[in-house]
């Protein structure tokens, strides 16, 4: 299990904060299992090496002040341009107590999937789904076969689930997969004319441009 060592800070102000990032931190905040809310801070790239090498839904050690608890990683903002994170929330949890997570959906077969072959668009609606399992049994991902449907299948929780071997949360009528047929060159046309319909209507027939009136 990794460890990630954090810095205890004091509640400060913008300017503070924006040393602290310069310096290669990020300001944070862990809370949950037997702890109190306390202010941190951790070197931005041990965060970052972490994620990559664990996952996001890792448990690791974070050390405050030579203890260490076992966290996970429960919300972070990050400043979209620079590719950099602005804050951290780290959770401290129960190894033996359930917690929830938002897993990443990955779709396999789609290749070979018959209604994609026959030229059906597939879609994905949702890209993750929430569960609940012990922090060891947490996967990062779970995969969902897609190479037996056809033009018009959908798979949805409840079709697949029971291969997945953990507490899904969300409902069994949540759509993850569909495969509808593709529209048609004539029924695009049919729709252009049915949308053009309406502007030859409003010209009036008379060719002149509306008069402004005083």
């Amino acid at each position: 299990m990794a460890t990630i060592k954090a810095e205890k800070r004091e509640k400060s102000g913008r300017s503070k904060l924006t040393e602290l990032r310069k310096s290669g931190y990020v300001p944070a905040v862990v809370y949950g299992y037997k702890l109190e809310s306390v202010p941190v801070a951790v070197r931005e790239n041990d965060l970052f090496m972490t994620l990559r090498d664990e996952g996001r839904n890792a448990v690791f050690q974070l050390e405050v002040e030579g203890k260490k608890v076992n966290a996970v990683l429960h919300d972070y903002q990050m400043d979209v341009m620079k590719g950099e994170f602005r804050h951290a929330d780290f959770l401290a949890i129960d190894m033996n107590t359930e917690m929830e997570a938002e897993v990443n959906i990955v779709l396999t077969g789609d290749d070979v999937a018959p209604g994609v072959k026959e030229g059906g668009v597939l879609s994905q609606p949702f890209w993750t789904v929430n569960i609940s399992a012990k922090p060891s049994d947490m996967p990062e991902s779970l995969e969902v076969d897609v190479s037996g449907l056809a033009v018009g299948d959908t798979l949805t929780v409840g079709d697949v689930k029971s291969e997945w071997g953990v507490n899904v949360v969300d409902e069994d009528e949540k759509v993850l997969v569909t495969i509808t047929a593709p529209r048609t060159e004539q029924a695009d046309a049919d729709a252009d004319e049915t949308e053009a319909a309406p502007d030859a209507e409003a010209g009036g027939g008379s060719g002149e441009a509306p008069q402004e009136t005083e």
